[in-house]
C-alpha cells in the first residue's frame, strides 16, 4: 500500500500554522469558491466549523515500518489542544483509535474526553479489543451508527465494521456473511477481498436511506462519516462500496463521505459526491488531523501536519490549496 515517507514531527508551535484562522493561501482559495461572494454579501453568520481525526491508533507496543504507535498519544494531545482553541461545534474521530490490547483505551480516552466541545467517535476495524456492546460502552457511544443536524447539515456515521469477522461473533449470521463477501470479492479479482475491512448490513442500509430522504425532503445537505472508503476503488474500501456509492450519490443533497482506514489518504468525485480519505494519524512522525469550514454551497478543509488543505465545492471537484 502507498506509504508517505517518514518526516519529523512537527511541535504544535510549528503545526498550528495560522492558528486555525486559515493561512492567507487557503484564505484567498476560499474567498474565490463558488457562491462566497454571495455568502459574504448576506450577512454574517458564521460558518459550521467542526474537526476531524484520522486513525489515532494508539498502542503501547514497539514501532511498525512506519506506525509510531506510542508517539500517538503526543499527536492525539496536540491536535486536542489546538482543536480546543477554535471555534468548534464539534470533532469527529473517524476509526481505529487503537492499534491492539483493551487497555490502550485507557491511555487515549481520557484525551479524548479533555475536546471542549461535542465529540463523535466512528467505529474502526482496530477497535474491536473486545465484545461490541462493551466496545460502545467504553468509547461513550450509545450506538454504531447514528445521525445528528447542526446549521442545516445532517451528519450520519456510518457502522462499515457491521459485516465483518472482527466485528462479530463467530458463528453469528454477519461473521457468515462477510465470510461469503470476502470470498466472492476474491473471486471477483477485486483488492478488496481483505480481513481488515467490512461492510454495511441491510437493516442499516435501510435505516442510511431512510435518514436521507428525511434530510431531504427537510432541505438538508449531508456529509456522511464511516472508517473504511468506499470510492475510488481501493484496497481499503468496504466490501459493498459499489452498492454505498449508488446509494449516497442517488440524493443531490450529499455532499460528501468522510473516512480514513487507508492511512496514506485518498480523494474521489462521483455523481457529485466528494469522498475524502483523511490521513492516519499514526503514520510518520509527523501529526495528521484537520478543520472543516461548512459553508452553504462549499467546505473549506484546513489540514495539520500532513493533511492537505482542500476547497470542496457542492457539485464540483475539489482542489487542494
Amino acid at each position: 500500500m502507498p506509504i508517505d515517507s517518514p518526516m519529523l514531527w512537527t511541535t504544535p508551535a510549528h503545526s498550528r500554522r495560522a492558528f486555525l484562522g486559515l493561512g492567507a493561501g487557503i484564505a484567498a482559495a476560499a474567498a474565490a469558491a463558488p457562491g462566497a461572494a454571495s455568502a459574504a454579501s448576506k450577512g454574517s453568520e458564521p460558518p459550521l466549523r467542526f474537526g476531524v481525526i484520522a486513525d489515532c491508533q494508539y498502542a503501547d507496543k514497539p514501532d511498525g515500518p512506519v506506525r509510531l504507535y506510542r508517539l500517538s498519544l503526543e499527536k492525539l494531545k496536540e491536535a486536542v489542544g489546538t482543536l480546543n482553541e477554535a471555534d468548534l461545534r464539534f470533532a469527529f474521530h473517524l476509526g481505529d483509535f487503537v492499534d491492539e490490547f483493551p487497555a490502550s483505551f485507557d491511555a487515549v480516552m481520557p484525551i479524548w474526553e479533555q475536546l471542549r466541545m461535542a465529540k463523535y467517535q466512528v467505529l474502526g476495524n482496530h477497535d474491536f479489543q473486545m465484545p461490541r456492546e462493551q466496545l460502545l460502552t467504553t468509547m461513550n457511544m450509545s450506538a454504531s451508527y447514528y445521525d445528528f443536524r447542526r446549521n442545516g447539515w445532517r451528519f450520519i456515521v456510518v457502522d462499515t465494521n457491521d459485516i465483518s469477522t472482527y466485528g462479530n461473533p463467530q458463528g453469528s449470521a454477519n461473521y457468515a456473511l462477510a465470510e461469503k463477501m470476502r470470498a466472492d470479492l476474491v473471486a471477483a479479482g477485486k483488492p478488496n477481498g481483505q480481513s481488515w475491512n467490512g461492510g454495511v448490513g441491510a437493516e442499516q442500509l435501510a435505516w442510511i436511506e431512510q435518514t436521507l430522504e428525511h434530510a431531504r425532503s427537510h432541505g438538508e445537505k449531508v456529509v456522511l462519516s464511516a472508517h473504511h472508503p468506499v470510492f475510488p476503488l481501493n484496497e481499503h474500501n468496504a466490501y459493498n462500496d459499489s452498492e454505498l456509492v449508488d446509494l449516497v450519490t442517488s440524493y443531490d443533497n450529499v455532499v460528501a463521505w468522510f473516512n480514513g482506514h487507508n492511512h496514506a489518504g485518498n480523494y474521489g468525485f462521483t455523481g457529485g459526491t466528494h469522498f475524502v480519505n483523511f490521513k492516519g494519524m499514526v503514520d510518520t512522525k509527523i501529526t495528521s488531523y484537520a478543520t472543516v469550514q461548512a459553508h452553504d454551497d462549499h467546505l473549506v478543509i484546513e489540514g495539520f501536519g500532513r493533511e492537505p488543505n482542500r476547497i470542496v465545492p457542492v457539485g464540483a471537484p475539489a482542489y487542494e490549496v
